[in-house]
């Protein structure tokens, strides 16, 4: 089943991600600053909370800043095991041309066994089109950001480009068209900016949105569901709400519960 068909399945159940971002320093108990838990925290949180979720995204540099890139490997492996439907989305935001990104591609797709990856598409469709060459897989493409800086380029409008439209938008629209030759493709929209996703779904109606920012960023999980439409799979990522919701013996149960609450919200 490709990327796109699972989140099909499951997301008119749920439209939680759980981010995996391990920070040695937060994890609970005798586990605090210890590098070599990443795998041990992550995996607990999925068998905790894997009946959800639509999704699981890991954050690469969180375990390669930490020499814990095999326990990403066998984070992957176990969520594929303990939850086969579910999609795994490694958030690389990769963005290179040619045979770097052929290379990008293939950690992502082969040694990570990943079912997406999110992407930086400044450099063009041809940073992109190595992705699409692994048949199922997604490529998800940042768009509207909800970061402070995101404005400095996605805000600006294209004077060659008939309407004037901003960068955002005209991104929203070659991802619809003329650059998903095979499905493939999703967009990331900040969840901080309920404006701008309901722009972003006007402009690319059938593709996923990978919404982030809800809880410890601030996003309000109802105003997402709202501008997002209930058609096209939405993916809504919330990350340290969940995993550090206890600092305690107690930091699965409890992670379970904020994400039955999250997922309740958007509902």
């Amino acid at each position: 089943m490709s990327f796109v068909s699972q989140l099909q399945a499951l997301t008119p159940q749920s439209r939680l991600c759980i981010g995996l971002d391990p920070e040695p320093a937060k994890l609970p108990g005798a586990w605090a600053g210890d590098a070599s838990k990443i795998y041990d925290f992550c995996a607990a949180i999925v068998d905790a909370t894997h009946d959800l979720v639509c999704a699981f995204k890991p954050q690469i540099a969180y375990f390669a800043a930490h020499r814990a890139e095999e326990q990403l490997e066998r984070l992957i492996a176990h969520i594929h095991a303990v939850a086969p439907g579910v999609p795994v989305i490694l958030d690389a935001k990769r963005g290179d041309i040619g045979s770097t990104a052929e290379q990008y591609a293939r950690e992502a797709f082969v040694r990570y066994q990943a079912d997406a990856v999110t992407l930086s598409p400044f450099m063009g469709f041809d940073s992109v089109e190595p992705y699409l060459a692994y048949e199922g897989k997604g490529a998800i493409l940042l768009c509207r950001t909800s970061n402070k800086g995101g404005d400095d380029w996605q805000m600006q409008r294209l004077a060659d480009v008939p309407g004037q439209p901003r960068l955002f938008e005209h991104l929203a629209h070659l991802a619809e068209t003329q650059w998903n030759r095979n499905g493939q493709l999703g967009l990331v929209v900040g969840a901080t900016y309920p404006a701008e996703i309901a722009r972003v779904r006007e402009l690319a109606p059938t593709l996923p949105l990978l919404v982030p920012g809800v809880g410890a960023q601030g996003g309000d999980a109802a105003a997402v569901v709202q501008a997002a439409g209930r058609v096209a799979p939405l993916v809504v990522n919330s990350s340290r709400a969940i995993l550090y919701a206890s600092s305690g013996a107690d930091f699965a149960a409890r992670a379970r519960a904020v994400a039955e609450a999250t997922r309740l919200a958007l509902s």
